[in-house]
């Protein structure tokens, strides 16, 4: 059965060939994971919450704010941790490097972790940016490698235990 074509009026997802792949930038027309088809049928769900183990994610980005998963145990910038979990502030997830409630991403070269989120669940059809895959989901940021790209896997397992105990769906 044929599907239509679901094309979001994003910004910049006509860059996206690995999405929608038409052949741009010298690319092989349809070598792509089919989004526009599988958006025929949906587009995601705030039931899924996605862990993003990686440099942190920017939780205040444009096209990732709307999906940010927010920790309703915590009261933001209070300076305490009120679910007793051992993060200070842990609103949208944690920095396993610092041992802190604030998973920004710092990756200046690549912004890795956000650009990850980005992929996974960036607003679609906003006319803003980007298209992710679900356009509608949940995005928990997870900050184990550092500014340079480097990271421990013992901070990988903190931020994967993490993920487990605050019902994380995928990571």
């Amino acid at each position: 059965e044929q599907r239509a074509l679901v094309i979001p009026n994003d910004t910049r997802f006509s860059e996206l060939w690995g999405l929608h792949n038409t052949g741009q930038s010298g690319g092989t027309a349809d070598a792509d994971i089919d989004a526009p088809e599988a958006w025929d049928l949906a587009t995601g769900t705030a039931a899924v919450l996605v862990g993003v183990v990686d440099t942190g994610v920017d939780y205040t980005h444009n096209d990732l704010a709307g999906n940010i998963w927010t920790n309703s145990g915590e009261i933001p910038a209070d300076g305490l941790d009120n679910d007793g979990n051992g993060y200070v502030d842990d609103v949208h997830g944690i920095n396993a490097i610092a041992g802190s409630g604030d998973p920004m991403d710092d990756n200046a070269s690549t912004y890795h972790g956000t650009h990850c989120a980005g992929t996974i669940g960036a607003n679609g059809n906003n006319f803003t940016g980007v298209a992710g895959v679900c356009w509608t989901v949940r995005i928990m940021g997870l900050k184990f490698l550092a500014s340079d790209g480097i990271g421990y896997t013992s901070d990988a397992v903190e931020c994967v235990q993490y993920a487990v105990d605050h019902g994380a769906h995928v990571l």
